[in-house]
């Protein structure tokens, strides 16, 4: 299956890409190459699209659906944290008041830096 087949089986966006990373936290992690992926209820981002942040650039190398029973230690290492509970304790800071619902599905976004 070609990139352009598995884009045409999402669903249109959301938002867009300049949203998808903006706590300076998180930059600040993607940067450092700490922070690999990022959950968000919507989908931001298409695959190959392009992020910029603080003159850097990354590219999504994959976009899919996740339910957060799904999520493992090694997916919040992408997140930049060091086990799951960590980031639930996290997610959970920003959205005081949100449950922790384990089949609620959010939209995973995978990026790497651009050489150049």
């Amino acid at each position: 299956m070609t990139n352009q087949e598995k884009h045409n089986e999402l669903p249109p966006k959301t938002c867009t890409i300049d949203r998808l990373v903006t706590m300076p936290s998180d930059v600040q992690k993607v940067i450092d190459g700490k922070k690999t992926a990022t959950r968000r209820n919507g989908r931001y981002a298409d695959v190959g699209e392009i992020m910029e942040l603080e003159g850097k650039i990354f590219i999504v190398d994959r976009v899919y659906s996740q339910s957060l029973g799904e999520l493992t230690d090694e997916h919040a290492v992408q997140e930049g944290f060091s086990n799951v509970e960590e980031y639930k304790q996290s997610i959970l800071s920003y959205h005081p008041g949100m449950p922790w619902l384990p089949q609620m599905r959010v939209w995973v976004h995978e990026f790497r830096p651009v050489q150049d």
